[in-house]
């Protein structure tokens, strides 16, 4: 009776789905995330006859073979780069980017890890870091007394000193392309790291070779649709019942097999 292991990866499956819905549900309000989709496959199949096989009667071959399938597998859970919608925030270290660029960010171990994240904030020292406290790559540090802070849309940033005319340039923030984006490790806390999936890191200034530009004082929403979220966690769970159905059906038919007398 294949068809209650079969039903089982396929409530498997569908609970798989149900797992990643809900964490795109947890984080429709985070900033910068991007939605995750649970991709599946069929698992290798049993052949009673092959495709193209000669007829034991005639000689002649089989147009169609016999093969039944043993269910499903998680593939893969695919992240939807698409870029959210930008929310003005004010603030003078929130940053945007229009674009496919990330922004690097230095570890406590010295690694480079890279967010699209843009809600920096001014350590004791002066150093621009994130909302877990790393800071960005190439260590920026506002002096101090600076009276405030502009970045422009290439990501040059100049402080503003009371008694003075100009502003002074105190860092370049840069952006960070990778040939598959979707290939990054996500860490926690807004973090990606590179993978042999994504290749290496591809950095350079903003509004270069795609990498978007910079705007000061916005903040990149989470690209969750919560409508399509819900009507396809409806589905996942009326997928999971039918299987469930299955695995009923299954031991009904078993349970005759056995009253036979």
């Amino acid at each position: 009776m294949r068809a209650l292991s079969i039903a089982a990866t396929g409530m498997d499956a569908q609970q798989t789905r149900v797992e990643v819905i809900s964490n795109n549900l947890a984080n429709m309000n985070t900033t910068a995330y991007n939605a995750r989709r649970a991709e599946f496959a069929d698992l290798h199949y049993q052949i009673a006859r092959a495709a193209g096989a000669s007829s034991s009667a005639t000689g002649d071959v089989v147009p169609e073979g016999v093969q039944l399938g043993l269910g499903v597998r998680t593939a893969s859970i695919s992240m939807d780069m698409t870029q959210g919608t930008i929310k003005s925030t004010g603030g003078d270290l929130d940053l945007a980017v229009e674009g496919k660029g990330f922004f690097e960010i230095t570890l406590p171990s010295g690694e480079s890890a890279y967010t699209r994240d843009g809600a920096f904030k001014r350590s004791a020292e002066g150093v621009v870091v994130n909302g877990e406290g790393f800071p960005l790559a190439g260590n920026i540090t506002i002096p101090e007394g600076a009276r405030s802070i502009t970045i422009n849309s290439e990501g040059e940033m100049f402080a503003y000193f009371d008694g003075q005319a100009g502003g002074q340039q105190v860092g370049t923030i840069n952006l960070v392309t990778f040939t598959n984006t979707k290939g990054l490790e996500p860490l926690g806390g807004n973090l990606y790291r590179e993978t042999d999936a994504s290749g290496g890191p591809l950095p350079g200034q903003a509004g270069q070779d795609g990498r978007g530009l910079m705007r000061q004082g916005y903040l990149e929403e989470s690209n969750v649709d919560v409508v399509q979220q819900i009507a396809e966690l409806i589905e996942a769970q009326r997928g999971y019942e039918l299987n469930s159905k299955v695995i009923s059906a299954a031991d009904q038919m078993m349970g005759a097999t056995t009253q036979i007398r």
